[in-house]
């Protein structure tokens, strides 16, 4: 069983920064794939970044210039550095991952998903 630690949300000014850590526990086979999701009340579930063992990444359009996700595979850790910060980032960060590669994270729920931390912007 892997379980997956978020740490780093809470208020931040817009324009601002913040860094996200997700510390997983268990297996690293289970952690091919690790990303980050964001949810909001009202709003379904956005995908945010993605990032393969190897390191390719990908990004939601919206976050794109401004997030970087990062990974050190010794440590079973993954970071969200999330930078020019906006209102309309408010949300709740959970950590993901999956063992399997190539799958469609915005269609489908990885095997493992972390409990969330916040993230408020605003002034």
């Amino acid at each position: 069983q892997v379980q997956l630690v978020e740490s780093g949300g809470g208020l931040v000014q817009p324009g601002g920064s913040l860094r996200l850590s997700c510390i997983a526990s268990g297996s690293s086979f289970s952690t091919t794939v690790m990303g980050w999701y964001r949810q909001t009340p009202g709003k379904e579930r956005e995908l945010v970044a993605t990032i393969i063992k190897g390191g390719r990444t990908k990004y939601a359009d919206s976050v794109k210039g401004r997030f970087t996700i990062s990974r050190d595979n010794t440590k079973n850790t993954v970071w969200l550095q999330m930078n020019s910060l906006k209102p309309e980032d408010t949300a709740v960060y959970r950590c993901a991952a999956d063992p399997r590669p190539g799958l469609p994270w915005t269609t489908m729920t990885p095997n493992h998903m972390g409990q969330g931390t916040q993230v408020t912007v605003s002034s």
